[in-house]
Parts: C-alpha cells; structure tokens; sequence
C-alpha cells in the first residue's frame, strides 16, 4: 500500500511539473526570443530618408543622425496603451549579431495623440513618457528593398508594425 501511494504522489509531482513545463513553452511565441533579421549590408545613408505605415505614422532620419516623428506608437507592450507620439529625436544604425537595427529615439515630445476615439476616452490610459527608444529591425523585402519593422503587443501573436520608405523618398 505504501509503495502505492508513493507512486501516485511521484506521478502527481511529475504531473504537475510537465503541466509548467507546457504553460511556460507555450509561451515563448515567434517574436519573443526575435534575434533579427540576418541582414548586415545595410548603410546609413540606404537608411537615411522618410518612412510611413499605413496608420498615417512618418518618421524622417536625417543624415546627421536626427530624426522627426508624427504619430509614432510604442512597441512591444506599450503598443497596447494606444498613445502616439510626435516630436524630434536621434537615431543610429548599429548592427548586432542577429542583424541591423536603427536605434531612434524620443528626445523631445511636441504632441501626443491616441490611435482611437474609445482609448482617449478611457481615463484609465497611462500618461505616454516624454521620452522613448524604439528598435527596428532592418530587412528587406522581395524587392531587395529596405523595410523597418518591430515588434508589437503579445508576442504569442507576433504583430510587426512595418515602416516602408515614403513614396517619393
């Protein structure tokens, strides 16, 4: 009986700890462990120049190393907040082991808007932060042209907001 019992509980540790196990696999979605695009031959110049989405966001990186924003929304998790930002930064091009990133960011905020009605109403919205840094990953697309994306809300889900170069840039 004893011997029974003892098996019962191994069996119902075991259990438990592939039911952790599966909860915490199930949550390493596609974008969360991202570790870039494998694109390394990018210049800052190619970078250089006005990007929009199709959410009416432009962002504008000048050869110096400037940047102007319009409506640029928070990634990862803060994209849940619904806050866009505009205002002036910097931005750089580094290239990591997984790829190019353009580093931009928030260095002064001139205006914040909501991406909807529904979430200016809600008073339980956090205040958007007067300064911000974003990562994009650069890649390119079948047209061997540049595009700039990060993630953004659940990474389970693996949402990429994606800046293309502004027509006629």
């Amino acid at each position: 009986m004893a011997g029974g019992s003892r098996l019962r509980a191994w069996g119902a540790i075991l259990g438990g700890l592939m039911m952790v196990l599966a909860v915490l696999t199930a949550c390493a979605g596609p974008y969360q462990y991202y570790e870039g695009t494998g694109l390394h031959d990018a210049t800052a110049a190619e970078v250089a120049g006005g990007w929009e989405n199709v959410e009416g966001t432009r962002v504008v990186l000048r050869k110096d190393g400037t940047a102007l924003l319009e409506k640029l929304d928070g990634q990862d998790f803060d994209f849940e907040d619904g806050w866009r930002v505009s205002g002036t930064g910097t931005w750089q091009l580094a290239d990591k082991e997984g790829g190019q990133v353009v580093r931009l960011a928030l260095a002064v905020r001139t205006r914040v808007e909501s991406r909807s009605p529904a979430t200016a109403a809600d008073t339980a919205t956090p205040e958007p932060p007067s300064t911000y840094a974003w990562s994009f990953y650069v890649d390119r697309d079948q047209h061997d042209k540049l595009k700039l994306f990060f993630c953004y809300g659940d990474p389970d889900i693996g949402n990429t907001y994606v800046m293309r170069r502004e027509t006629g840039s």
